[in-house]
C-alpha cells in the first residue's frame, strides 16, 4: 500500500476547471486515495448507495427496544445453566428465570380477601402462556413462619429472554393489586434484569441527552464552523441508524442484548466526532497546498484516511477479544459496538469524502468570528512539541508517576456480579426482594437449586442440610414426568451478594455426588463471574499481541509499537486503579451520590479493559500515524514530534474532550452501573489523551530518537508497505 507523490501547487487546472473538477493528475494515488478521489467524482452515486442502505435498515431501526432481548448474561455450558435447563423442563419451569409474586399483607394470608388477592395474581400469571406451571404458596414452604407473606411462582415456560420480556409486561399488573393493607410485588432472576435493564437504558438515554449541548459546544469550537460541524452528525446518524436495523434483523437469528444498542450509540458519536475531526483537519490543510478539491480528498484519504482505516480495524479487533466470553450478552453487546464501527468506519471512507468533495471551500461556511479555519497546523500544539523536545525527561517523568501511581491500586481490584442496591429503591425487584428476606430469612431471595437423580435424592438431602452455610432444605420433589430427577431447594444463610455464598456453592459442589448440580439464581451469577474472572487473562493478552501486531504493520517499527501498546496499557490500568478508589472503597461515594458495593461489576475487568484500550489505540494511531508520515517526509526525529502534535494534538485533545463529556454525562445518572461505566471511561480518555498521548509518548518519541522508527530487514521484507506521507 504506497501512496504516490502529491500533487503541487503550481499544477495546471484552476479549482473551476472541467479538468479540476474530474481529478486529472499525473500522479497514482494510493487505494485509499483512489477511492476518495472516485467518492468526490460521483457525489450523487455515493449519497443514493448510502440513502438506500439508511432508510432500507431504518425501517427496521423502530423496532431495536422491542427485538432485542434483556437476558443473556449467563456462562454458557456453566452447571448452574444445565440446572436451569433440567428445571425448567422437567419441574414444570420452576428454574432460575421463573417468577416469584410476593403477597405480603398486615394479616394472615389464609384471610379471605388476603386470599382473593392470591387468586387474582394467579389469574394473572395463568393468562400469559409464556407462564408454565403456577404454583400456589405452601405452608413450610413458600408461606412465612408468622403467615403474613406468601410466594406465587409463576414457572418459566420459554427462555430467558422471553421471560424478561414476560417480567416487563407483568410486573405492574401484579403491583396494581396491592391495597388494603396487601403489598404485591414480583421478584426472581427475570424480574431484576427487567428492572435493571429498564433503569440502566434511561438512565444512559437521560445522560446522552445531557452530553448533547456540550457535545454540540465541543464540535463548534473544534470545527470552527457550524458546517463542517455538522458532519460527525452525518456519519454518527448513518451509522447507528444502519447499526439499529441491522441488529434488529439478526434478532431473526440469535437473541441481541438491548445494551447492544445502548452501546452502539455511544461509540457512533464518539468515532463520528473522532473520524470526522481527523479528516476534515487534514483536509482543510490539504486544500490549501492542492490545485482541486478532488485532489485535496485524494490526499487526505491517502493521509488521514489510511490513519482511520487503521484505527477502525485496530478498534474492532481489540474489541472482537471479547467475543472470547462464552456469554451470549457479552458476544451481542460486542457485536453491536463492533457493527457502529464498522457503519461508521464506512461512512467516514465513502460518505465524509463525496461531501468533502461537493462542498469544497464551504466547508468552512458559518464560521467562528475567531476561528482559524483554514489552518491545519496548529501552533499552540507545535510550541508544546517543542517544548517536550526541550526537557523529555522532566515531562515525561511527571506524566509517569501520575499514571503509575492512580495504577498501583488495580493490584486488590475485587469484582462481583451486582447485587440488589445497584436497583432503584422502588424497583418491582429490589421490593420484594427485601419482603422475603424480611420473611424467610436473609439467603431466601438467593435460594440454591439442585438436581440429583431420585435414587440418591435422600441422601444428597440430608448433605446439604448437614453443609455449613445452609440455613434450611425443602423436601425433595421429584420430577412427575418420570424423567427420574428430583429437584431439592436449599436457603443459604447469607445474602446473596455476601462472598460466602460462593464458598457454600463451592463447597456443595466438591462435597456432593458427580451427578448432583448445584444451579439458581445466584449460582447462575458465581458461574458468570468465575467464567469472566477465568477469561480476563486471555482477553486481556489477545488484545495486547493483536495490537501490537497492528501497529507494527502501519508503523513498521518495533519499539514504537511496542511503546504504544505499553503506554495503552498503563492508561487503562490507571483508569482502573481510579475505579477501585471510587467505586471499591467508596472515595467520592457522597459527591456522586452512589452506596459502594466493596467491589467493581464483573464485566468491568473485560469488558471495559477492551473498550478503553480500543479508544486509547484510537489516539495512538492518530498520534503515531502523523509522527511517521513527517519522519517518512523529513527524516527527522524532531519534526515527527513537533510535527505530529502540531497536525494531530488538537483533534486528539477535541475527540477527547467530547468523550469525556459523553462519558462523565453518566455520573449523573442514578443507576450504579451505566455511573461506574461513565466515571471509569471518562477517566480513561482524559488520562489517555493528556498525559500518554500528550505528554508521555511524545517523550519517548524524544527519548528514542532514530531508533524509534527502526525496523530490520526481515521484519521489512515480511511487513507490507504502508506509507502515510503524500509526497
Amino acid at each position: 500500500m504506497h501512496t504516490g507523490p502529491s500533487p503541487h501547487p503550481g499544477d495546471p487546472g484552476e479549482p473551476g476547471d472541467p479538468d479540476a473538477r474530474s481529478g486529472t493528475d499525473t500522479t497514482r494515488p494510493g487505494p485509499l486515495g483512489r477511492l476518495g478521489a472516485w467518492a468526490a467524482t460521483h457525489f450523487r452515486l455515493v449519497v443514493l448507495v448510502w440513502a438506500v442502505v439508511v432508510i432500507g435498515l431504518g425501517a427496521f431501526a423502530p423496532q431495536v427496544n422491542a427485538a432485542l432481548s434483556g437476558a443473556g448474561w449467563q456462562a454458557d455450558g456453566s452447571e448452574s445453566v444445565t440446572v436451569r435447563e433440567i428445571a425448567q423442563k422437567h419441574f414444570g419451569g420452576n428454574a432460575s428465570s421463573a417468577l416469584q409474586v410476593v403477597v405480603a399483607a398486615d394479616r394472615p394470608v389464609t384471610d379471605p380477601s388476603v386470599q382473593k388477592v392470591i387468586d387474582r395474581a394467579t389469574a394473572v400469571l395463568e393468562d400469559d402462556d409464556r407462564i408454565d406451571t403456577v404454583i400456589p404458596p405452601r405452608p413450610g414452604a413458600t408461606i412465612s413462619a408468622d403467615g403474613r407473606t406468601a410466594i406465587v411462582l409463576g414457572g418459566a415456560g420459554a427462555d430467558t429472554n422471553d421471560m424478561v420480556e414476560v417480567a416487563d409486561d407483568l410486573k405492574e399488573r401484579l403491583t396494581d393489586l396491592s391495597g388494603d393493607g396487601v403489598t404485591v410485588h414480583a421478584t426472581g432472576s427475570s424480574v431484576l434484569w427487567s428492572d435493571f435493564n429498564i433503569a440502566n437504558h434511561d438512565a444512559m438515554i437521560r445522560s446522552e441527552v445531557l452530553s448533547w449541548p456540550v457535545t454540540l459546544a465541543i464540535m463548534v469550537l473544534a470545527f470552527g464552523s457550524l458546517v463542517a460541524a455538522g458532519l460527525p452528525l452525518l456519519l454518527t446518524l448513518a451509522g447507528l441508524v444502519a447499526s439499529a436495523g441491522t441488529l434488529v434483523l439478526l434478532t431473526e437469528l440469535t437473541p441481541i442484548s438491548i445494551w447492544a444498542m445502548n452501546f452502539a450509540l455511544m461509540f457512533a458519536l464518539a468515532l463520528g466526532i473522532d473520524y470526522a475531526l481527523f479528516l476534515v483537519m487534514r483536509f482543510r490543510g490539504a486544500r490549501a497546498r492542492a490545485h482541486t478539491v478532488v485532489q485535496a480528498v485524494t490526499e487526505t484519504m491517502d493521509t488521514a484516511g489510511k490513519a482511520v482505516l487503521l484505527s477502525g480495524v485496530t478498534m474492532l479487533v481489540s474489541l472482537s477479544a471479547v467475543m472470547l466470553v462464552p456469554s451470549p450478552a457479552f458476544r451481542s453487546v460486542t457485536g453491536g459496538i463492533m457493527l457502529a464501527v464498522l457503519f461508521v468506519l464506512a461512512a467516514t471512507l465513502t460518505l465524509l469524502p463525496a461531501v468533502l468533495g461537493r462542498l469544497g471551500r464551504r466547508v468552512d461556511a458559518v464560521a467562528l468570528p475567531w476561528a482559524r479555519v483554514g489552518e491545519h497546523r496548529s501552533p499552540r500544539f507545535a510550541a508544546w512539541g517543542e517544548r517536550l523536545w526541550r526537557r523529555p525527561v522532566l515531562y515525561g517523568a511527571a506524566a509517569l508517576a501520575v499514571l503509575v501511581a492512580l495504577a498501583v491500586p488495580v493490584i486488590g481490584l475485587r469484582t462481583a456480579m451486582p447485587s440488589i442496591i445497584v436497583l432503584p429503591e422502588d424497583a418491582s425487584a429490589r421490593v420484594a426482594y427485601g419482603l422475603v428476606q424480611d420473611a424467610f430469612g436473609p439467603g431466601a431471595p438467593g435460594a440454591l437449586q439442585i438436581v440429583t437423580p431420585t435414587g440418591q435424592a435422600a441422601a444428597v438431602t440430608a448433605e446439604v442440610q448437614d453443609t455449613r452455610g445452609i440455613a434450611g432444605v425443602l423436601p425433595a420433589q421429584q420430577a412427575a414426568d418420570g424423567s427420574g430427577w428430583s429437584l431439592i431447594q436449599a436457603v443459604p444463610d447469607v445474602d446473596p451478594s455476601d462472598p460466602a455464598l460462593g464458598a457454600t456453592v463451592n463447597r456443595l459442589r466438591a462435597e456432593l455426588p458427580d451427578d448432583a448440580l448445584v444451579g439458581g439464581a445466584a449460582a447462575d451469577n458465581l458461574d458468570l463471574q468465575r467464567l469472566l474472572t477465568d477469561r480476563t487473562p486471555l482477553v486481556i493478552g489477545v488484545v495486547l499481541v493483536l495490537g501490537l501486531v497492528l501497529l507494527l504493520v502501519a508503523l513498521q517499527a518495533p519499539l514504537i509499537a511496542a511503546l504504544g501498546v505499553l503506554t495503552s496499557l498503563l492508561s487503562t490500568g490507571a483508569a482502573f486503579g481510579a475505579g477501585r478508589l471510587i467505586f471499591q472503597e467508596g472515595h467520592g461515594a457522597d459527591l456522586l451520590g452512589f452506596t459502594s458495593q466493596g467491589f467493581l461489576d464483573g464485566w468491568a475487568p473485560v469488558f471495559f479493559f477492551a473498550m478503553i484500550f480500543a479508544i486509547a489505540m484510537d489516539y495512538t494511531v492518530f498520534l503515531l500515524s502523523s509522527a511517521k508520515e513527517h519522519y517518512e517526509r523529513s527524516g527527522d526525529p524532531r519534526e515527527a514530534l513537533v510535527g505530529s502534535l502540531a497536525h494531530s494534538g488538537r483533534v486528539i485533545f477535541a475527540a477527547a474532550a467530547v468523550m469525556v463529556a459523553v462519558f462523565f454525562t453518566f455520573a449523573l445518572s442514578g443507576p450504579l452501573p451505566p455511573k461506574e461505566m461513565g466515571i471509569i471511561l471518562g477517566i480513561a480518555v482524559l488520562l489517555d489523551a493528556l498525559l500518554v498521548r500528550l505528554v508521555l509518548l511524545p517523550a519517548l518519541l524524544r527519548l528514542t530518537g532514530h531508533a524509534a522508527w527502526w525496523s530490520p530487514a526481515w521484519l521489512r521484507r515480511v511487513l507490507p508497505d504502508v506509507r502515510f506521507s503524500h509526497d
